[in-house]
C-alpha cells in the first residue's frame, strides 16, 4: 500500500460529494469535491478535524475516484482535505484531465504540489510555514480571519504572492459576527481584497 500511495495510484478518500462550491472565486458553481484524509498542519479552528487521520479502509484507486466524478454533469472538481498536497496527486489529476475536468485544489501550501491543476487556492496557516512554490502558483489567496492580528498577517502574504493572484478574506465561522464588520472595514480601506463567505453553511449544503 505504501508504494501505491507514493506513486499516487491509490489515495485515502475520506469522502466525496457533489454540491456547490461555497467559497472564493468559484463560489456558486456545481462542483464535485474529493476530500482526502491526512493532515499535519493542525489548525485549531479546523471544521473537518476528522480528516486529520487516515485509515486503510479509506483507500481508493484513482480509477475508482475518477469514476465517481465523471458520473456528474459538472466538469469542475475540487481536491481538498485534510491537506491534499501531501500526496502524489499527479496520476489522479492526469486521469481527471483526460476526462475533461477542470481541476482545482484547496491547500495550505505547506507541500509542493505534484500535478498541474487549473486553479490553486492557497490558504496559508500560521501553524506550519508554506513552501515558496505556493506563492508562485496561487490563483487565489484565501486568508482566514480569526483574530484582529490576522489582517496584518494577510497583508504580509499579499506582498509574496504573484501579481495576478486574487485576494480573499474569510471570517472563521465561529467568529462570524465579530469578524465580518472588521473585514468589511478593512476591504473598504484596501479594495484589492474581497470578502469570501462560506455560503454552503448558510444554505446548509455539504
Amino acid at each position: 500500500m505504501k508504494q501505491g500511495l507514493k506513486n499516487g495510484e491509490i489515495l485515502p478518500l475520506m469522502e466525496s460529494f457533489y454540491t456547490l462550491q461555497g467559497e472564493g472565486f468559484h463560489s456558486g458553481k456545481a462542483a464535485y469535491f474529493i476530500r482526502l484524509s491526512g493532515c499535519d498542519v493542525g489548525c485549531v479552528w479546523c471544521d473537518v478535524k476528522e480528516s486529520w487521520t487516515s485509515s486503510e479502509d479509506q483507500i481508493k484507486s484513482i480509477e475508482e475516484i475518477t469514476q465517481m466524478v465523471v458520473t456528474t454533469p459538472s466538469n469542475f472538481v475540487v481536491l481538498t482535505g485534510g491537506e491534499p498536497a501531501m500526496y502524489n496527486l499527479s496520476p489522479l489529476i492526469q486521469k481527471l484531465k483526460e476526462s475533461k475536468m477542470f481541476v482545482a485544489i484547496e491547500t495550505s501550501g505547506v507541500y509542493p504540489l505534484n500535478g498541474a491543476v487549473d486553479w490553486y487556492t492557497f490558504s496559508p496557516k500560521k501553524f506550519k510555514k508554506p513552501c515558496s512554490e505556493a506563492y508562485v502558483r496561487a490563483n487565489e489567496l484565501k486568508v482566514i480571519i480569526y483574530n484582529k492580528s490576522d489582517f496584518k498577517w494577510a497583508k504580509e502574504h499579499q506582498t509574496l504572492v504573484n501579481p495576478d493572484c486574487l485576494l480573499y478574506l474569510q471570517p472563521e465561522w465561529g467568529k462570524l459576527d465579530e469578524m465580518v464588520p472588521l473585514i468589511i472595514d478593512f476591504i473598504k480601506e484596501n479594495p484589492n481584497w474581497q470578502l469570501s463567505l462560506q455560503n454552503h453553511k448558510y444554505i446548509n449544503i455539504p
